[in-house]
């Protein structure tokens, strides 16, 4: 049976050593709430690092460590002291998180930590394999682990894996100053679907994905040589229910059966009724916008002097990663900052800020959330928030104000929230006055869309919609119209070229006998293809013909003295046995001159592109500009193109990163089916890669076996993933006497 396995950097499982005893202790973190409807029963394993390095764990109790986490459905992954070092303290947190964050001046480019980084997550990847069965499922999580993906998928090729990224994903032009830029997209692209919380993390990634690798990327659909992979948003939600009812249960408590946090707040609203908290709670982290915040309320206060000793600000920053130079620095920042503001405003009976340096215990939080009047969260980038979330689901009377800032992920749900830019002050200021002055009924009116909203869309939910749309990947739901050539057609197909009397075979050039090139002229056939090409032609009962796109004179100084058979130009020309080129069609050129003046203002405007001139037809490559810019220009160009042609019987193809300007008349499917109709041919084959051989696939009868090389839509019978595996299909042709 299969199960799911899960992987993060932590295990939702805190280990204890203390008296050469043991303790496990489930984590009551986001990531571990959200999966316990994945990590159930024993259908699921959850593997990744204990917490404890190999230094820390004695040798007598590796075998007890196992054992516990075993009845968490949980195994582990070892890790010494340096690779914690260098993987997470290193670049997983001084690489990673801060360039992810938009922090560039923080990011540290070191090799030694990239170094560390990929043995670790070789490590991860090796654990998955010794555990993972082919039928399972791996759902991989978080910045840490962004290479296990394919680490995994070069082992297990038919795995089902996916991954979700719980921090922003940034720009292109943030991302592409990470030196291993491209290693870590090839990573994630081991994936057979990625998430993130927003679809902004998910343009960015895909926009990396175009313009670092060069791939194909059709709406959310990134298109390897042998699979497609999906990349969608899913923004994560919280455990509603858990937060709600908490809070309820402290609004019932009475008198002694209070906390003593809360038996403190109370007598402070006691002794100052008119007064409004506004809570901040954050990881100490610069990512969080601490320190603004505290600038923006002393701005607030000395724009609005009437509110002084008539607010309060809660602080709650929990520490983290406390041994990372930038977290000491902010830390003391912090520090200095409370200091001087309660110093210099304070008066005898209130302070400005109250500033806790501390975890608080859950019950603890809740307190804080019930009885403050606003939320105050202003992150310069952050994944999601939530903290956000758990505000709103607290405010059982649905009373309070939460104001947001619209770098968080979760501002795109939260729009009822008073949503601020946490750089400008001055509207930091209006708003805090606008959230303290706001009526219930307004409070009310918005609280209720938000928690209607995080009640239906709970972290279950976000979850469950990951699972099913990974299990919709694996079952290729509606991706291809087309069969792949498998083992099985492939023996079929053998057979009939095999008893075949009379063959007839259409082979692309581009893309499909041979790779791309920046330089179409340096896209030139090989010695492996010439001897391939060799074999089928000189088959008895064997016609065989190149058909492509390209111009005669290439073609010629290619292939004619090996004496095949050619259509060039979509089918303007003919070659046999070796024979200078003919017309196969009547075309006239008057055209071009009238197009090529437009191709030439685009080339000028379009860095990269250029012009190939044809004999009957002018093509405009795009291959070797900005992937993102190409298409627009592609668009706009064709859309000046469709107004000039009128009636004038030419047309546009659309190509792989080129558009072709040629006469209506002639196109790959009229040539070949004017071939096919030379004599009686029991066994014909076409195969290419892009819109021009749709035509011939169109076109020629339905007994024809039709191949699309690649994985999108066609009109073909089969698809092969990429050039190598026609060469391979091609072999099997040449084998046969």
């Amino acid at each position: 049976m299969s199960k799911t396995i899960i992987i993060s950097n932590r295990l939702p499982v805190q280990l204890q050593i203390s008296d050469g005893g043991l303790t496990a202790i489930p984590s009551v973190g986001g990531l571990a709430t959200g999966m316990k409807s994945v990590h159930s029963g024993g259908e699921s394993l959850w593997i990744g690092w204990s917490g404890l390095t190999d230094e820390d764990i004695p040798e007598e109790l590796s075998d007890t460590i196992d054992i516990a986490l075993k009845e968490h459905g949980c195994s582990k992954v070892r890790l010494t002291k340096n690779d914690v070092d260098g993987f997470y303290f290193g670049f997983s947190n001084r690489t990673i998180w801060p360039l992810f964050h938009y922090f560039l001046e923080y990011s540290e480019f070191e090799l030694d930590f990239w170094e560390t980084y990929k043995s670790v997550n070789q490590k991860f990847a090796d654990a998955i394999l010794e555990k993972a069965g082919d039928d399972d499922i791996i759902w991989v999580h978080d910045y840490q682990l962004l290479l296990v993906p394919q680490m995994v998928k070069e082992k297990r090729p038919n795995a089902t894996i996916g991954f979700f990224l719980h921090i922003p994903f940034p720009s292109y032009e943030i991302f592409r100053t990470l030196p291993w830029r491209e290693e870590v997209l090839e990573g994630l692209l081991g994936s057979d679907l990625i998430g993130f919380h927003t679809y902004d993390y998910e343009r960015h990634f895909l926009s990396s994905v175009r313009r670092l690798l060069g791939l194909e990327v059709s709406f959310n659909d990134i298109y390897l040589e042998n699979r497609v992979i999906k990349v969608d948003s899913f923004p994560m939600g919280i455990d509603y229910d858990k937060f709600a009812k908490a809070a309820k249960a402290s609004n019932a408590l009475k008198g002694k059966e209070r906390s003593d946090l809360q038996k403190k707040l109370d007598e402070h609203k006691k002794s100052a009724p008119d007064t409004k908290l506004i809570v901040s709670i954050d990881r100490l982290d610069y990512s969080k916008g601490i320190a603004k915040r505290i600038n923006a309320f002393e701005y607030f206060l000395n724009k609005y002097p009437e509110y002084k000793e008539k607010v309060r600000l809660i602080i709650l920053a929990v520490p983290s990663r406390s041994n990372v130079p930038q977290y000491k620095l902010l830390k003391r920042e912090i520090d200095e900052l409370v200091g001087r503001i309660n110093g210099e405003l304070s008066t005898v009976n209130w302070t400005p800020i109250w500033y806790f340096y501390r975890s608080l215990p859950f019950e603890n939080l809740i307190d804080l959330y019930i009885s403050s009047d606003i939320a105050w969260l202003t992150p310069l980038r952050d994944g999601m928030n939530l903290v956000a979330k758990e505000y709103i689901a607290t405010r059982t009377d649905k009373t309070g104000v939460l104001i947001l800032s619209e770098m968080a992920g979760s501002a795109y749900e939260m729009n009822e929230a008073l949503l601020i830019n946490p750089n400008n002050f001055e509207q930091q200021a209006d708003t805090l006055k606008q959230a303290i002055t706001m009526p219930k009924e307004e409070q009310m009116a918005r609280n209720m869309f938000l928690q209607n909203r995080l009640k239906r869309y709970n972290v279950e939910v976000w979850a469950n919609e990951f699972m099913n749309s990974l299990k919709a990947q694996r079952q290729g739901i509606g991706t291809y119209v087309s069969q792949k050539m498998n083992a099985g057609i492939l023996e079929e197909v053998l057979k009939n070229y095999t008893s075949a009397s009379k063959r007839l075979l259409f082979l692309d050039y581009d893309g499909t006998l041979a790779g791309f090139h920046k330089d179409p002229q340096k896209a030139s056939p090989d010695e492996e293809l010439y001897t391939l090409l060799d074999k089928i032609h000189k088959q008895e009962n064997t016609t065989l013909f190149l058909i492509s796109g390209r111009d005669k004179e290439t073609f010629t100084r290619w292939f004619l003295p090996k004496k095949y058979n050619m259509i060039v130009e979509h089918g303007v020309w003919i070659s046999r046995n070796g024979e200078a080129f003919k017309l196969l069609e009547k075309v006239k050129g008057d055209w071009m001159e009238k197009i090529q003046p437009v191709l030439e203002s685009f080339v000028d405007r379009t860095p990269g592109s250029f012009i190939e001139e044809k004999n009957y037809s002018l093509a405009w490559h795009y291959r070797n500009t900005d992937p993102d810019f190409g298409q627009k220009r592609a668009t706009e160009l064709n859309t000046v193109l469709t107004s000039l042609i009128g009636n004038d019987d030419i047309s546009v193809l659309n190509g792989n990163k080129v558009m072709e300007v040629k006469s209506s008349n002639v196109n790959k499917g009229r040539a070949s089916v004017r071939i096919l109709g030379e004599d009686n041919y029991d066994f014909v084959f076409a195969i290419g890669d892009d819109w021009t051989d749709e035509f011939m696939f169109q076109e020629l009868p339905d007994t024809t076996v039709t191949v699309k090389v690649g994985l999108q839509k066609t009109q073909a019978k089969y698809h092969v993933e990429g050039t190598k595996k026609v060469r391979e299909l091609l072999k099997q042709f040449a084998k046969i006497s």
